[in-house]
């Protein structure tokens, strides 16, 4: 979930917004000085020698029981990459609070004890706090019959640790580590002493928003709303296994699906004349075997390729060999997918989105990836995998993994399962502007991630900036979208999720994809030159569950009674988006979320994946009908009449009264009840004026606002800040089908809809008189604004809310509730039951 993108009022709902205030001012006040390594004190965590034992889980999930210091994590981490020989080092590790520039407890004893690879904040670590600073340490015992020393090396791989992690073997140090999300591995080989025990020290620095480190949604001080608990220290699992000197590092793997290959790249350690053997293998068939450098792309044949889709999800088996002056050195299991990612034109003449060629809807959901029993890391394998197997049993065939990094085994998941997913760059803390170091430091981690995840098949896309968070510029933003294209060609890059919304500086223009957030949406950008487009973000449909909640209570965008109302709020909203994919042309989208998290309940299961919060065959229906019936055909654009001639109106508002609470229809016979409204001196006669919490009704719906309509008005403003006044609007009994409006967020004039404005380029001046028009054209799917009769503004607006609520002026509607009450006063307001044309607006601005 994140804020509220470009619309209407406010720019988050009430219950963030006070939550958040409140929060900040509870954190002020009871916030302790900053010091560097300062712990908050062990909360009942276990000493060396005692018993270990989870600190108390706030909320258990089905798999919380099932994690002991035998079995975290014991699956090999890394299913792209196998080998026979390894032992995983997750377990009790001894741990203590640091201070900055601690010098390393070698060959000391420390006061407690870690379950490795949960989070230092996490229940399963057992110490369920954050520390700035933290010390990990263990003894290790390496087999004899690995022959370490005696021509094999000792790597000691990290899944991730948060955030600068060093490491220190018999107190030598053997590697150092920055970043969050990425995994690394350290030679400890020359540090290892003789037989025996050999000491292990990790030492952790992890900061979090209180620099600019990139943290996702995590936060030193988590708050009511839309970011979370911390996860600190090692939270992935760590390994050792022997190689040899020469010996495989990384594969880089590209499908083609036009050549029956695959482009793959044996990335070695090493300096002898390397080769290497590639075998693909069908189940037990060989497919293929080809030979070629290392280090360079070698072009394997895949025959009569079958090819991954989330239909018919088929991988095949890999063996890669090392050969070092022609003797074997290494070998590896790996395996690959056949697909294809790209674009193509529909019958409705819009760019689409395609998998394997064919146009294909990427339904997806936003994927947290959190924990109540471990934050940032799944419980157990099972559970990690529970996600994705869900996610995919309702319906969905996308996953955006949200501004986290999963383990690799996710991903393997994701890839057995058939789940395509977006993958969010982690983005820097919001609120300012990055220094230069941390940009640099940001660009150098999107990086690492291209690098460490360009070959899962179920990644189709890169997006490294979510709206606006810790975003800089908006040239910088299109030149790492492109470099991002040029690291990895073969995915599509989304360079800026929820381009419309929040912080962001606006769009590049770059890469291959347009994206919108709109709460609840759906978001319905219209794809344009070489990019498609997609709803980035929707939904957020909340429902309390009792005993299943983080904190005592819950919000979300829009919160349901029962289950049955969440429900139909769902699906009503997914056939808006099936009605957005056809008559938009949106190649994708988002649902917000997958489960519950912290304080946030729009989830399709609780916090604790222990309850069902929707019915899931409803869910699965009307997912399968967006996936299979969006399929770029198109819709035909909504019929319209010629509407009436001339400039007078259907319905007119001249206010020439000049007292009394009735204004009289010149036009037509939809008198206006005032409430609250005085007579002041108009543009010609006499106009009305409102102080902030008055309005006019009309008593009918004046305007059909799914087809063709105009509405001007004259307006003056007694104040333009920060708040939002609307001019004229139409109810809908939840949010006003449009607004001719001062909006507070851009301090501009504007003709909205919930989620889209046309904004006046510059801000009015208060007490200046201007003439402003609203034109809704349904067949060319625009939505524009024009000031003393100049247009200013278009936006695309391909669909658009129907109404049959009472026009109004001087007030607009969201959440069921009367909002943005004007300040100022109106006059000669018009309603048209067609789209004006430029000469018509001026004309009428004209007439004063």
């Amino acid at each position: 979930m994140n804020d509220v993108p470009q619309g209407r009022v406010p720019a988050s709902p009430p219950w963030r917004r006070l939550a958040g205030i409140v929060l900040a001012i509870v954190a002020l006040l009871i916030a302790p000085p900053a010091i560097a390594g300062a712990s908050t004190g062990p909360l009942g965590a276990a000493k060396p020698g005692e018993p270990w034992h989870p600190a108390p889980v706030t909320l258990p999930t089905p798999w919380t029981n099932q994690v002991s210091p035998t079995n975290a994590l014991p699956e090999y981490p890394r299913p792209q990459l196998t080998r026979t020989s390894w032992q995983s080092l997750n377990g009790l590790w001894q741990f203590a609070g640091a201070s900055a520039n601690e010098a390393p407890p070698v060959g000391r004893n420390l006061a407690e004890q870690i379950l490795v690879p949960y989070p230092t904040e996490s229940a399963l670590s057992g110490i369920k706090r954050h520390e700035d600073y933290m010390w990990y340490r263990r003894t290790i015992d390496v087999p004899q019959s690995w022959k370490v020393g005696k021509g094999q090396r000792l790597m000691m791989n990290f899944g991730a640790v948060d955030y600068k992690a060093t490491v220190w073997v018999n107190g030598k140090q053997v590697g150092q580590h920055t970043g969050g999300y990425g995994a690394f591995s350290v030679d400890v080989t020359d540090a290892l002493t003789g037989k025996g025990p050999q000491e292990v020290i990790v030492g952790v620095e992890d900061r979090a928003d209180a620099t600019w480190q990139p943290v996702g949604k995590q936060r030193l001080v988590p708050d009511r709303g839309i970011f979370y608990t911390g996860a600190s220290g090692i939270w992935q699992s760590v390994w050792m296994e022997p190689v040899a000197t020469d010996h495989v590092v990384g594969l880089d793997m590209t499908p083609d699906i036009d050549t029956n290959t695959l482009a793959l790249t044996a990335r070695t350690s090493g300096s002898s004349a390397q080769t290497v053997s590639v075998v693909v293998r069908d189940g037990k068939k060989v497919v293929s075997r080809t030979t070629g450098p290392a280090n360079q792309k070698v072009t394997v044949p895949v025959p009569n390729a079958k090819l991954w889709s989330p239909d018919s999800p088929f991988l095949y088996d890999l063996e890669v060999t090392l050969l070092a002056d022609g003797k074997h050195a290494d070998r590896v299991g790996s395996y690959a997918g056949m697909r294809e990612i790209g674009n193509a034109t529909g019958k409705d003449g819009k760019l689409h989105i395609t998998l394997n060629h064919k146009i294909t809807f990427l339904m997806s959901t936003l994927d947290q990836g959190y924990w109540p029993d471990g934050i940032y890391t799944a419980p157990t394998d099972e559970a990690l995998r529970f996600d994705v197997a869900q996610t995919k049993a309702l319906g969905f065939n996308t996953i955006r993994k949200h501004i986290k990094v999963e383990p690799d085994r996710w991903y393997y998941h994701a890839d057995k399962l058939g789940m395509m997913v977006w993958q969010d760059m982690p983005a820097m803390k919001t609120g300012g502007e990055p220094p230069e170091p941390a940009r640099n430091q940001f660009e150098s981690e999107l990086h690492e991630m291209v690098n460490q995840h360009k070959s899962w098949t179920s990644v189709i896309g890169w997006i490294p900036f979510n709206e606006g968070w810790g975003e800089w510029s908006k040239t910088d933003t299109g030149r790492i979208a492109d470099e991002v294209k040029a690291w990895d060609p073969s995915r599509l890059v989304n360079a800026h999720s929820g381009v419309n919304c929040c912080n962001s500086h606006g769009d590049s223009g770059r890469g291959d994809v347009i994206d919108w957030h709109q709460y609840t949406g759906p978001a319905q950008p219209v794809p344009s030159g070489d990019r498609v487009s997609i709803d980035g973000e929707h939904g957020g449909f909340g429902l309390e569950v009792p005993g299943h909640m983080w904190f005592g209570d819950g919000g979300a965008y829009q919160m349901a009674d029962d289950s049955a109302e969440l429900t139909r709020f769902y699906v009503d909203n997914q056939r808006a988006v099936l009605d957005s994919a056809k008559r938009c042309g949106i190649s994708g989208a988002v649902y917000t979320q997958t489960t519950d998290v912290e304080h946030e309940v729009n989830g399709f299961y609780t916090y604790d994946r222990q309850v069902k919060k929707m019915d899931f065959a409803q869910v699965k229906a009307v997912n399968d009908a967006i996936v299979q019936n969006a399929d770029g055909s198109g819709a035909p654009p909504p019929s319209t009449g010629p509407g009436t001639p001339g400039i007078a109106g259907v319905h007119a508002y001249t206010f020439d009264e000049n007292g009394g609470t009735t204004a009289k229809d010149s036009v037509g016979s939809a008198n206006m009840a005032l409430t609250n409204a005085t007579w002041v001196p108009g543009v010609r006669g006499t106009a009305v004026h409102f102080a902030g919490n008055g309005e006019g009704d009309t008593g009918a719906s004046l305007v059909k606002t799914n087809g063709s309509y105009s509405v001007s008005a004259w307006a003056k403003l007694d104040v333009a800040d920060g708040a939002f006044q609307t001019v004229v609007s139409q109810d809908t009994g939840e949010a006003s089908a449009f607004f001719l409006q001062y909006s507070g967020a851009d301090q501009r004039w504007a003709m909205s809809f919930v989620g889209l404005r046309a904004l006046s380029p510059t801000k009015p001046e208060v007490g200046r008189w201007y003439h402003l028009t609203g034109v809704r054209d349904a067949t060319a799917g625009t939505l524009s604004l024009y000031v003393d009769g100049q247009k200013v503004a278009t936006q695309q607006a391909c669909t658009a809310p129907a109404s049959s609520g009472h026009t109004v002026i001087g007030r607009g509607q969201y959440g069921g509730q009367k909002v943005d009450y004007l300040r100022g006063a109106t006059d000669d307001v018009r309603l048209f039951d067609r789209a004006l044309t430029d000469a018509e607006v001026a004309q009428l601005a004209q007439q004063r």
